[in-house]
């Protein structure tokens, strides 16, 4: 156990903390823009493997990663309206909604990965980008300033979010048709104009988190390979308590956690590989646990919205 705590370990742990908080933070700071509306997608885990099988595919093909993340921006927009249809349009009941979009994205992503190739393949994706200057500082600039774009993309969107959140027009109507629709729509907000666009948003976000990972982390596609990492992600948000840095806080957390996990695999301690790569989902048991809780959610999430009603 000693050996977990040496320097090139810990300095292992935290910069995989740093590469593994990605996906966790597109797909969640998505979420929580939907959720804000009053909408919450169950199926953002179906979501990021069509995006990740997308990006892999499109990129494998073409030989441009650019390419293949655009691709998964687009199938997870598709997607995110396909929810936002079934959600805001025909008023189905959200839960059940998203765990039907999971299926149909877990379904869909196995069945083209083997009619198109059959078996996992890997290439070269996004390539880590050291930045002048703050890479040279001594350990911190090997954990935070030594990564590539998607990575850098991802924190940069946490101040983008909270800024658009709360301090732009469009996050005012965000915020108040997921906490009184009714009140929005009297002063002439587009209840679900402002819907279709946070669930068409949160979508691309998952397809960029799928995308994250097949060409910017793992590089190669497999089955199920998001592993529920897109129900964590969802999680998120309510220990974030729909707020963009408190997701930043959760998913580095979780991420550390996982990093752990897999350096106890990697070092060869004794607990068996079942109990370690478990960690990560106790931690997301006992953090909702907590975080319902002391969460105060948007007032009408969930809640469908007709016009006229009191």
């Amino acid at each position: 156990m000693s050996e977990l705590f040496t320097l090139p370990v810990l300095l292992g742990m935290a910069y995989s903390g740093v590469r593994l908080a990605t996906p966790y933070l597109y797909a969640a700071i998505g979420e929580m823009f939907a959720q804000r509306s009053g909408v919450y997608n169950l199926g953002v885990e179906g979501i990021m493997l069509m995006g990740a099988y997308a990006a892999f595919f499109v990129a494998m093909s073409s030989g441009n990663l650019w390419l293949g993340l655009l691709a998964a921006a687009v199938v997870g927009l598709l997607m995110g309206l396909l929810m936002a249809v079934v959600s805001v349009t025909f008023q189905a009941e959200q839960g059940i909604s998203g765990i039907g979009l999971y299926l149909f994205g877990l379904g869909l992503s196995s069945l083209l990965f083997k009619t198109t190739m059959g078996g996992a393949q890997s290439i070269t994706g996004f390539q880590a980008i050291k930045i002048p200057l703050l890479g040279d500082i001594p350990y911190l600039g090997e954990v935070f300033f030594d990564h590539n774009l998607l990575v850098y993309g991802a924190f940069l969107l946490v101040p983008l979010a909270a800024w658009v959140l709360n301090r732009t027009t469009l996050g005012l109507k965000i915020r108040a048709v997921g906490q009184n629709p009714q009140a929005a729509d009297t002063l002439g907000v587009s209840v679900a104009g402002i819907r279709y666009f946070t669930v068409g948003l949160g979508g691309v976000m998952a397809g960029i988190a799928g995308a994250s990972l097949s060409i910017g982390l793992i590089n190669l596609f497999q089955e199920n390979m998001t592993s529920g990492l897109g129900f964590i992600a969802i999680a998120l948000v309510y220990f974030g308590s729909w707020r963009p840095w408190g997701i930043l806080a959760g998913a580095l957390l979780f991420s550390f956690v996982n990093a752990l996990q897999l350096w106890i695999q990697v070092i060869g301690i004794e607990l068996p590989s079942d109990v370690a790569v478990m960690l990560p989902y106790i931690l997301t048991i006992v953090a909702l646990a907590f975080a319902v809780q002391r969460a105060q959610q948007p007032a009408a999430l969930s809640k469908p919205f007709e016009r006229g009603e009191s």
